[in-house]
């Protein structure tokens, strides 16, 4: 059985795409997901959410069918699964077990040459991350993505595990806020490389929607990720979020089908 570090890097070179998420990885590191191993095969289980990668040379064999089955026996909390770039042999695995596509999430992606200019309201401030903006962003966070399965769970410690990671640089890491000091909004960007930035999270108070700001704080963001050099910005937004992608649209980003991650969850 390769170790982890060659599955996911022999994984990622066939597929362009990694096949376990940030969320997963952060959760591994901690201990908090269970772990299945057979034939060149690792499930990862944490809470009701599966990810399962078969090791590119013994794909074809029937081995991701048999490691799911052993999951669902060990497991039967295992409820959903992401396809991270939509891969053909998961639509496969997931139609034979009768799990259905439930959810859509797109990368889009730009250039981060040719930036209009940034201009903030006169009633609006935007900087950077300070230590005592802690509450105020958990707050805002919690109000923005009350919805949303994965960013809205986001608490004191996993925004300390986020901070931890060797990536954050609290520069990137934009903050609007009114004239009061109130927070209004936030962009979360991340540098993946020195050529590739992504805007990570971009969260409105739902008090302050309706002023452009989530449009404001891109803006802020990729002027940010610009200054480190990078020539992409990537992102990614639910596909029925249209409000979100006519925002990211407006601001020069696009969509190919073949950036598309899909969840299936048991019917």
């Amino acid at each position: 059985m390769p170790t982890l570090e060659a599955l996911i890097s022999r994984a990622e070179a066939t597929d362009g795409v990694a096949p376990f998420d940030e969320a997963t990885l952060m959760a591994l590191r901690t201990g908090r997901v269970r772990t299945l191993r057979r034939d060149g095969c690792l499930a990862l289980v944490r809470g009701d959410e599966l990810a399962l990668v078969v090791d590119p040379p013994v794909r074809g064999r029937g081995l991701g069918g048999d490691l799911l089955e052993q999951v669902l026996a060990e497991h039967p909390e295992a409820a959903r699964a992401w396809s991270h770039g939509n891969h053909p042999a998961a639509a496969a695995l997931a139609a034979h077990f009768g799990w259905e596509r439930v959810r859509d999430l797109w990368v889009m992606r730009r250039s981060a040459e040719e930036l209009p200019p940034l201009e903030p309201p006169a009633d609006v401030v935007v900087r950077s991350w300070r230590d005592e903006d802690r509450d105020e962003l958990l707050r805002v966070n919690a109000a923005a993505f009350a919805s949303h399965p994965e960013q809205g769970a986001m608490d004191a410690e996993n925004l300390g595990l986020r901070m931890a990671e060797p990536w954050f640089d609290p520069e990137g890491l934009i903050v609007a806020t009114d004239r009061r000091g109130g927070m209004l909004g936030f962009h979360w960007t991340k540098q993946h490389s020195s050529q590739q930035g992504e805007v990570y999270v971009v969260g409105v108070d739902p008090a302050a929607q309706g002023r452009g700001l989530g449009r404001l704080l891109t803006r802020a963001g990729l002027d940010h990720l610009a200054t480190r050099g990078v020539s992409e910005v990537i992102l990614y937004v639910e596909a029925d979020n249209e409000a979100a992608v006519a925002t990211y649209t407006g601001l020069g980003f696009t969509h190919a089908d073949a950036d598309t991650h899909v969840m299936y969850a048991r019917r």
